[in-house]
């Protein structure tokens, strides 16, 4: 077996990063917000909809059990964002509710976290929103000292897979029988990753990206 080399051989130690993110983070297009319990009912809304949690899972019955379930989440390491557009896009008016993202899987000490539990709803799919939201999320944790950001999907789910290989992520693998659907079965999860030394050309892919959707 031929092993990798070292990609880093004169590495240097890496400064800690900076935590906890700011309440929201603004691009031209969109607005991110960390989630509130009033924003439940909004982006049920937005969400409700079969497409949107065919390869996510946890799809909540109604706004309250949306509301109850996101409001623990921080506690468990996870940190939700909602997305609002600032300016009508696809079929989406300025000011609507359009999608979550997350923060999570947050190791201070190895300075790398993930995003994802990422849903958006069918009316801004294929526009600038996608793009920009992880130029935002992506921008904020490698300008804010974070030397890795990954990034998962289910197997089955090839859109996503497309999305987040043109964002630019280096895809790393397969981690086999990872993680159980809502129906019971167990995924496959494909992997990718962004690092420090990735972001400045990732960067500059999701800025044309923004200006070209």
């Amino acid at each position: 077996m031929d092993f990798p080399p070292d990609p880093r051989p004169d590495d240097v130690a890496w400064p800690q990063p900076e935590w906890p993110p700011p309440h929201e983070l603004r691009g031209e297009h969109i607005t991110l917000t960390q989630f509130v319990a009033a924003d439940a009912p909004e982006l049920f809304a937005a969400l409700d909809h079969d497409p949107c949690w065919a390869h996510v899972a946890g799809r909540p019955a109604n706004p309250q059990v949306y509301a109850a379930t996101m409001s623990e989440l921080p506690d468990r390491g996870r940190w939700p964002w909602v997305i609002r557009t600032r300016r009508p896009l696809g079929q989406a008016p300025a000011g609507a509710v359009v999608g979550t993202s997350s923060y999570f899987e947050l190791s201070l000490h190895d300075a790398r976290l993930e995003i994802g539990h990422t849903i958006y709803s069918p009316a801004v799919w294929a526009t600038e929103v996608n793009p920009e939201a992880k130029l935002l999320l992506l921008g904020w944790a490698f300008d804010h000292g974070f030397g890795r950001v990954q990034l998962k999907t289910d197997i089955r789910n090839h859109r996503s897979q497309r999305a987040i290989a043109g964002l630019g992520a280096a895809y790393e693998g397969v981690l086999r029988r990872y993680q159980r659907r809502d129906d019971g079965t167990v995924r496959d999860s494909v992997l990718f990753s962004v690092t420090a030394e990735d972001w400045p050309d990732v960067r500059v892919r999701l800025q044309e990206r923004v200006r070209s959707s």
